[in-house]
């Protein structure tokens, strides 16, 4: 086992970024979709059943998008507003498809909402996952003009994550976008200043920094293939690694 392979295999609490667009069937325009969900809570078990502590941070890109904002002449601010809500009908919806499989969750947001989520309390975070509990966070980072990238980043360097998994629809980060470009290369490994200065658009800058400031290595791979978060954490060579 190589390097790399060693120190995926010893990861013991994680973090997973989910997108809004991994809780929608690929070419649907209905934004959530049973047996999506059932089969992104099947891949989440498979996790739990390591004995690793797993928190997930999910965008909410199938419901709201800050662009649909502009259209409709509504504001930034109010835009993101929005967005972070339909992040938290993400999580309740993965919550309950969680439960379904007897898999312990709590959602945990960044605004209050108490009849429906607990607030967002580190310590408290901490001890749910001590507990054997998935955590899943909704509402962002609670603030306008941050993504859900940089929650995801902001929550892995909060409770203490040894990886952060990013979880998107390609496998890996590419030198371009692959789904426009034949010719895109994809990276086993790259630095995080890299990523930044080639401007890749897998993640925000912002999340890049953070992760990069903290030392804690990011994954991208390809969340829709079957056992491949089992294949990351179990030390196989799956994704692009970015670290320093």
């Amino acid at each position: 086992m190589n390097e790399n392979a060693d120190r995926r295999s010893q990861y013991k609490r994680v973090l997973l970024k989910l997108s809004g667009e991994a809780f929608q069937e690929r070419g649907s325009g209905e934004p959530l979709n049973a047996a999506v969900l059932r089969q992104n809570a099947e891949e989440i078990r498979k996790v739990t059943e390591l004995g690793i502590q797993l928190a997930v941070v999910v965008g909410g890109g199938n419901i709201f998008r800050g662009a649909f904002g502009s259209d409709l002449g509504i504001g930034r601010t109010v835009a993101d507003h929005i967005g972070m809500l339909g992040t938290v009908i993400n999580s309740l919806a993965l919550q309950s498809a969680l439960e379904s499989l007897g898999v312990e969750t709590r959602v945990m947001t960044a605004i209050e909402m108490p009849a429906i989520a607990e607030q967002f309390i580190r310590r408290r975070a901490l001890r749910h996952l001590e507990k054997g509990r998935v955590v899943i966070f909704g509402a962002g980072t609670g603030n306008p003009y941050f993504t859900t990238d940089s929650a995801a980043a902001l929550r892995a360097n909060e409770i203490d994550c040894d990886v952060l998994l990013k979880g998107t629809k390609v496998d890996g980060i590419y030198t371009s976008d692959p789904m426009k470009n034949t010719d895109a290369t994809r990276y086993d490994e790259i630095t995080y200043q890299d990523a930044i200065l080639q401007r890749l658009q897998v993640m925000d800058t912002s999340a890049f920094s953070l992760c990069m400031d903290n030392s804690i290595p990011i994954i991208v791979f390809d969340f829709f293939n079957p056992d491949a978060i089992v294949k990351v954490l179990s030390g196989e060579p799956i994704g692009t690694l970015v670290t320093n």
